[in-house]
């Protein structure tokens, strides 16, 4: 099992900047990719990023040149550096990890709301 624990939600005014934090514990080393996935109010869940064991990356094309995902494997931790942040990002942003026996876990999820 792999716990994951979100940080860094909160509020920001539309052009601002906002960082992310996504800790695993647990079965960690069974991950491969970890990434952020979000959800607006009325909305189905949406992938924003992800990012692999090896460093290749995935945007969804909304975020693209906006937002950047990285991670530090010593510390098991996936981040989402979301720059110029827009009304539209406002949503519940999940973490999620996919082990490499496909199996994925979900975080509890972290506000952000962008005000305009």
């Amino acid at each position: 099992q792999v716990q994951l624990v979100e940080s860094g939600g909160g509020l920001v005014q539309a052009g601002g900047s906002l960082r992310l934090s996504c800790a695993a514990s647990g079965s960690v080393f069974s991950i491969n990719t970890m990434g952020w996935y979000r959800q607006a109010p009325g909305k189905q869940r949406e992938l924003v990023a992800t990012i692999t064991s090896g460093g290749s990356t995935n945007y969804a094309d909304s975020v693209k040149g906006r937002f950047t995902i990285s991670r530090d494997n010593a510390k098991n931790t996936v981040y989402l550096q979301m720059n110029s942040a827009k009304p539209e990002d406002t949503a519940v942003y999940y973490c999620n990890v996919e082990t490499f026996t496909r199996w994925r876990h979900w975080g509890p999820g972290t506000q952000v709301t962008v005000s305009s």
